[in-house]
């Protein structure tokens, strides 16, 4: 087949599939379009999930009728004021978006310039269609109408209104979260669905956009490493998704998916989530523009890092700096059907003839046996009662309160000046033992316990050599492993913390979670996987019963340690239930 050059429309068409996949990458070009021009509110108008329509109107600087004729022109863009591409700072800059568009749909320009009157031009796959003077206020109005329908192969692979327009959505709020100074307005089919005002701060606008609860249940982060900044917003471990669709990421003020970045935010999470639970975030990178490459993707969806090792320490280092400084907060809102659970159930009328019980309260616990001038028709409930030694003390003291009892040998209850704390005892002391461990390592290694009799562990041999290659660092851990033949280990000791553990169970699991890591994860990212799964076997277990000291040991220590309001796997040590609540629960409210 001999070589040929291609028609322009043909070019215009396979251009506009590098830039124009669905209505969602059509209205990103045009909103970055917007907010390039200097816009400070953008209105983005849906029809059919945007496959039937989408406008797009800025208050941006606007365009003369020249100057609209070469936009619709390839390769022509004022975004580049010279030629050094590897400093542009604007979005956009190949100058493709328009003409690519224009190509596949029919595409109406508006635009107007302050001072000036307005111009029309309309491109109808390709072929101007019409041309003349508009009305309308200083800025430009651009609307896409019947994308690829003279294009039927594309046509069929887009996919339902309903899935479009959800992938419309996630493009405004992106570009939303990346310009907090802009007002963003969004309406399909008639109905708002989405307005910022202009001039909000990053939190709040990422707030705005995710879930407003995430103000209360997030860190702020600022994090610079000599000319890189990260800042952002990043929500407790406890306030996760099921998908990881609530994480922003931002280089520069352009949202981007970039592998690096989402690895690194799952790095920074680790041990504090279990895997299918992802954090919200909403992180900005802000680096010159010398130490990025935005120009690695048709679609500028992907950047590529001069020093990309120093952008995932940043952001592993920041995150995690930031959760450390949460200490013991966690996420505070009790499920809904949870309270519903409660209610009032009838009172059975009491017989003139029968006292009230008497209660006998003491610190520590209620004693829930009645005292009785008549034996009750059946044995009464029976509670576990401590003498107090001394005074209790005040609950304002402390931020999770003062222990007053055990429920199922597993929740303590606790009683703060703001509420009732309730505790989940496994969860929360799985969080201190890892954070011993973790300050253990810090300060030289980890202290073992001989055990009487070493024990041997039979595994396959993979799992062994695994383990056999992490002995060093394992005893460094406090965990003394041998090599016992080709399917066996030898435990001749644990780490001393631990106490008494299942020493067959947690061998198997270490040998487990060396099978999944991430060949990407760092040697200490590693190490702390590690001691989340040896803290989980060295915890309090639930089912076991806590004296009134050892419960009011475990909140203050829960106090004073970072991370300890979300147990190792991402669930909450514990959670409130304010004044009130209670008081709604019992119709006082």
């Amino acid at each position: 087949m001999s070589i040929r050059r291609l028609p322009e429309h043909l070019i215009n068409r396979i251009a506009a599939g590098e830039v124009v996949e669905r209505p969602a990458s059509a209205l990103k070009e045009l909103v970055e379009n917007a907010i390039d021009a200097g816009a400070t509110r953008v209105s983005v108008t849906l029809g059919d999930g945007g496959l039937s329509s989408v406008e797009v109107a800025d208050d941006g600087c606007g365009m003369t009728p020249a100057e609209m004729a070469l936009a619709l022109e390839r390769h022509a863009t004022s975004k580049l004021p010279d030629d050094a591409i590897e400093a542009v700072e604007t979005l956009g800059f190949r100058g493709e978006a328009l003409p690519s568009i224009a190509s596949v749909a029919r595409l109406i320009i508006e635009s107007r310039v302050k001072g000036a009157d307005g111009w029309r031009r309309v491109v109808d796959n390709g072929m101007v269609a019409a041309e003349g003077p508009a009305a309308l206020p200083p800025g430009t109005r651009v609307r896409m109408e019947a994308l690829f329908d003279r294009v039927p192969a594309r046509r069929k692979f887009l996919r339902s209104a309903r899935s479009e327009y959800a992938a419309c959505v996630d493009v405004v709020k992106r570009l939303a979260m990346a310009r907090p100074e802009i007002g963003f307005t969004l309406e399909h089919d008639g109905r708002r669905v989405l307005s910022v005002p202009p001039g909000e701060s990053e939190p709040q606008r990422v707030a705005a956009l995710t879930d407003r609860e995430l103000a209360g249940n997030s860190v702020v982060l600022d994090h610079a490493r000599g000319e890189v900044r990260l800042e952002g917003v990043a929500g407790l471990p406890t306030f996760n998704r099921g998908v990881a669709d609530h994480q922003y990421l931002f280089v520069n003020g352009r949202p981007v998916r970039d592998r690096l970045l989402v690895g690194a935010v799952r790095a920074a999470y680790q041990e504090m989530l279990a895997r299918d639970r992802h954090p919200v975030v909403a992180l900005f990178i802000t680096l010159p523009g010398s130490e990025v490459d935005v120009n690695v993707h048709p679609a500028k969806t992907e950047v590529r890092f001069r020093e990309p090792a120093q952008i995932r320490g940043l952001i592993v280092g920041g995150l995690r700096a930031a959760l450390d400084a949460a200490g013991h907060r966690s996420v505070q809102r009790p499920a809904a059907d949870a309270l519903a659970a409660w209610q009032s159930e009838p009172m059975a009328p009491i017989a003139a003839a029968l006292p009230l019980p008497v209660e006998q309260r003491q610190y520590g616990v209620w004693d829930s046996r009645p005292s009785f001038s008549h034996a009750p028709a059946a044995p009464a409930p029976q509670g576990r009662a401590e003498v107090a030694v001394s005074a209790p003390p005040a609950a304002v003291e402390h931020p999770l309160g003062i222990a007053r009892g055990q429920v199922a040998a597993t929740y303590i209850v606790a009683e703060a000046e703001d509420g009732l704390v309730l505790v989940d005892q496994h969860a929360a002391h799985e969080r201190l033992v890892l954070e011993r461990m973790r300050r253990a390592m810090a300060d030289g290694g980890v202290a073992s316990q001989a055990l009487l009799l070493p024990e041997v562990v039979e595994l396959d041999e993979t799992g062994c050599d695994r383990l056999e290659t992490r002995l060093e660092e394992l005893t460094a851990m406090g965990l003394e492993l041998d090599r016992f033949g080709p399917r066996a280990m030898l435990v001749r000791a644990v780490p001393a913390m631990l106490g008494r553990t299942d020493v067959r169970g947690l061998v198997t699991e270490l040998a487990d979670e060396l099978a999944a890591y991430d060949e990407a994860l760092s040697l200490r990212e590693k190490l702390d996987a590690v001691a989340g799964t040896m803290a989980c076997h060295g915890s309090v277990r639930a089912g076991r019963i806590l004296s009134v000291a050892e419960m009011n040991a475990l909140l203050r220590e829960m106090e004073v340690t970072p991370h300890s309001g979300q147990c190792n796997h991402g669930r909450p040590t514990w959670v409130k239930l304010g004044h009130g609540d209670i008081e709604k629960l019992f119709g006082r409210k």
